[in-house]
């Protein structure tokens, strides 16, 4: 099995943009179902982008963000995170908890319960999506929740991605209902998890 690297070959990116894009529309669905309304997707957005870059490419390190992190394990082993703006959390769970939308100030205790459950079904669809693509079973922990500046929240997958180079698959996906929501997947396989993805769909 040849080593991976992010930065060898551009199939190698195009392979992993389109197990971004399909994990992207299998979340969606499932925030459709989740919300009981129609939820679109527009194209996501790959990037790989060098790790200190992934703060500024979601707004800024200082934007206060939501984030939903959990650990994969199974076949390949890693982490995964899902992060959404400030904003959007608090209208994704006023949509669920069919509530008025508060746009800003702190979470409630409940609100916080159920955004972790969003997160956790968000993110568990994805690496399902990533499960039947590769044949591989894939578990994700139970995830934690973190409401923080970009920076703070980023800094815990900075310190396992240290070991497999400095890149990283940045999937920024928009769902519309009737507002615009900016949600980020970053996905941080160990090294040699990305070479069984690769392998597993014939790479």
């Amino acid at each position: 099995m040849q080593n991976f690297n992010l930065n060898d070959s551009q199939q190698y990116f195009d392979v992993l943009k389109e197990i971004g894009n399909i994990g992207a529309g299998n979340a969606t669905t499932a925030l459709a179902q989740l919300l009981q309304c129609k939820v679109d997707m527009k194209v996501p957005q790959v990037r790989l982008l060098e790790f200190q870059e992934v703060g500024a490419a979601m707004g800024g390190e200082e934007q206060i963000m939501a984030g939903v992190y959990l650990l994969v394990e199974g076949d390949i082993t890693g982490s995964m995170m899902f992060l959404l703006e400030e904003k959007a959390a608090h209208c994704l769970v006023a949509k669920l908890m069919q509530m008025p939308e508060n746009a800003e100030g702190e979470f409630t205790e409940m609100e916080l319960s159920a955004l972790k459950e969003i997160g956790n079904i968000i993110v568990a669809s994805y690496l399902n999506s990533l499960s039947v693509l590769t044949n591989m079973k894939i578990v994700p922990s139970i995830p934690d929740l973190s409401i923080d500046m970009a920076g703070a929240i980023l800094s815990v997958p900075a310190i396992e991605f240290g070991a497999i180079g400095d890149k990283i698959l940045l999937i920024q996906t928009q769902f519309t209902d009737e507002v615009d929501l900016d949600g980020y997947f970053i996905l941080v396989p160990d090294l040699e998890s990305y070479n069984k993805i690769l392998t597993a769909i014939g790479m």
